[in-house]
């Protein structure tokens, strides 16, 4: 049986290439994704809230009108609001999984540190 350097650890040397290259993208992914803003909107616009790749609020927005309604219509929307920039951040994470891992096939549920 021949295991020289032709044999089967040529291909642990590159999957261990691969890993390293994608442990660095994943690094790269999360430091842009911490920087990040996203905006999320509720009341055709009457209520935003920008949350940063953090999830923390750097900014509520409430136009004058949405004052003139009643102070659960206004909790609900500031919600609302925040739900919405949380999915549109929860997406752009994805996606940036997605470019960082070069489409890797990972296993559903597979948590990288996210």
């Amino acid at each position: 049986m021949k295991g020289g350097p032709t044999g089967g650890s040529m291909g642990l040397g590159n999957l261990m290439r691969q890993a390293q290259q994608v442990q660095e993208n994943m690094r790269r992914m999360q430091e842009e994704l911490a920087k990040a803003e996203v905006t999320g909107e509720a009341g055709a616009g009457m209520v935003r809230v920008t949350l940063s790749g953090r999830h923390q609020a750097h900014r509520v927005q409430i136009d004058p009108a949405a004052l003139k309604e009643d102070k659960e219509f206004l909790e609900d929307l500031i919600a609302a609001a925040i739900n919405d920039a949380a999915q549109k951040l929860e997406a752009l994470s994805a996606e940036k999984l997605r470019a960082a891992t070069g489409g890797l096939n990972l296993p559903p549920g597979l948590n990288l540190g996210l």
